[in-house]
């Protein structure tokens, strides 16, 4: 009886480990055999779906940014509504785009989408019409590559952003960040080469590991539309301030210098920056940068199918794959984790508030100034505090992650708003008793977001009327005619070029 059970033992075993060495050696095969391109990639090929032929797994991950489920305490990919959560935003941007709509950018997937749906960029009926100029196509897609290369950068950034509206249609995907012959990471959007030649950099000699985060780099930063390159006048040219540094101090300087101002504040007349999203540069000033992790590191972690390691091309907050994405390094519980990041973005956005508020109020009393017949000399140093104070305040809040990627910094920059607001506002107060007023300055209704339109003055319907005439009559042309352009784009099998 004894022997019986010790072979059933050793038969069952022996299968196991048959099956284990079987399971082995298909993985090892299917990782051998893991790239077999299926059609040939074309130098401008902006498609993700015709890359996706040779490189499936990471096309499929990649459709997962159509996700739109996830919501964190400061971010995730579901759509919110930014000037309905905080009015105050619509008086700190009057006069600009971002007074008439800003939303929460979902996932890559939707950059098209969010951008042809968002109010800042009107309702145009045809090319050349429209507030907004090309260039802000520029981070949206792999077809802005194929045509800076097939016209040309500066062609690219001239005109009107409808000009282009039947040319960019891909979204952000495979040709963005990717050589097409060799599938390395390359760089191909030329602001940030000429970033790097203005501080006297290659950005040729970045290592890999750098690279992981320079493709994000390419549009995760601040930026800027120049119109007056020699040569290219008139030509909202896009560049990055990183001339004299990449802080928010050398940014603030290389702008003073130029006399750079993206719009005149329409309460205040203060001449106003607008930071974009500076988180590559706030990302730097970070722990996680200082010991070589990369962006990709945390949003596009590894993954494993199949016995086959990839870059997860789901780019996602990281707080939606902790155990990919932070417990690879920190052994912690997941839920603690998240807690320690709320945390710090909690304390960040606490006192981001209190300066918001004072900037609030700095603009409405410059405005009482102007009402009381102040002068341009009198209101001179007081608008280069309200700018400078609201910079700070912007480049902390406009860097969705910095609160989380740099605490440390984002709490000096928010402090360093606070001290230069409240120094406009002492200014403001003894200009407004040289005045005659020697009382505070009433505040307006703005609890909501539709009372803060209101007030700076924003006919909010015929914005969306506009909006929908354009989505009903130019859209769908825009989109027939992409269609029949790409119909006839050729795709070569590689069996065909064997042949």
């Amino acid at each position: 009886m004894k022997n019986k059970v010790l072979f059933v033992i050793t038969i069952l075993v022996v299968f196991l480990l048959g099956l284990l060495a079987s399971s082995i050696v298909n993985r090892k095969t299917e990782a051998k055999y893991k790239y077999v391109p299926q059609v040939n990639i074309s130098e401008n090929e902006p498609r993700n779906e015709v890359w996706g032929e040779n490189f499936p797994l990471e096309y499929q991950s990649s459709l997962q940014t159509l996700d739109t489920t996830f919501s964190s305490f400061q971010g995730g990919s579901a759509m919110r509504d930014v000037l309905e959560e905080d009015p105050n935003l619509v008086i700190l941007f009057a006069g600009y785009g971002f007074s008439k709509d800003y939303n929460q950018g979902r996932g890559h997937a939707y950059a098209i989408e969010d951008i042809q749906n968002s109010l800042r960029t009107g309702g145009p009926k045809g090319k050349g019409d429209g507030p907004m100029p090309a260039t802000c196509w520029t981070c949206k897609s792999p077809d802005v590559p194929r045509l800076m290369n097939e016209h040309g950068v500066t062609e690219f950034y001239s005109g009107k952003w409808a000009d282009k509206g039947s040319e960019v249609v891909n979204n952000i995907g495979c040709a963005d960040c990717h050589n097409p012959k060799t599938m390395k990471l390359q760089i191909s959007r030329p602001a940030l080469v000429e970033a790097f030649d203005s501080m006297g950099k290659d950005i040729n000699k970045a290592t890999h590991n750098e690279m992981r985060s320079l493709v994000c780099a390419q549009c995760h930063v601040e930026y800027y539309f120049d119109k007056k390159l020699p040569g290219k006048e008139g030509v909202p040219y896009l560049k990055f301030p990183w001339k004299n540094g990449m802080t928010v101090e050398a940014m603030e300087e290389y702008y003073d210098n130029l006399e750079f101002k993206d719009w005149t504040h329409k309460i205040s007349k203060a001449p106003m920056l607008k930071a974009q999203h500076p988180g590559y540069e706030t990302f730097l000033t970070g722990v996680h940068a200082d010991r070589g992790v990369s962006c990709a590191d945390c949003h596009m972690p590894y993954k494993s199918e199949g016995g086959q390691k990839f870059t997860d091309h789901h780019i996602q907050s990281p707080l939606n794959n902790t155990s990919n994405a932070c417990q690879v390094c920190h052994r912690e519980d997941s839920k603690k984790l998240i807690a320690n990041v709320y945390e710090r973005q909690n304390k960040a956005k606490e006192n981001r508030l209190k300066l918001e508020d004072l900037l609030v109020r700095a603009h409405l009393e410059a405005k009482k100034c102007w009402d009381l017949g102040a002068t341009d000399a009198q209101m001179k140093d007081i608008l280069l505090d309200i700018r400078h104070a609201q910079w700070r305040w912007d480049y902390s809040a406009a860097a969705h992650g910095a609160s989380f990627h740099s605490p440390v910094e984002t709490a000096r920059v928010i402090g360093g708003g606070l001290v230069k607001a409240q120094d406009a506002r002492l200014k403001l107060a003894r200009l407004l008793a040289t005045l005659g007023h020697n009382k505070p300055v009433i505040m307006p209704d703005i609890s909501t977001k539709e009372l803060a339109q209101k007030y700076i003055g924003l006919d909010i319907k015929k914005l969306e009327k506009e909006k929908a005439e354009f989505k009903k009559n130019l859209l769908p042309k825009w989109l027939e005619d992409a269609k029949k352009r790409e119909d006839k784009m050729e795709v070569k099998t590689t069996s065909s070029i064997e042949k």
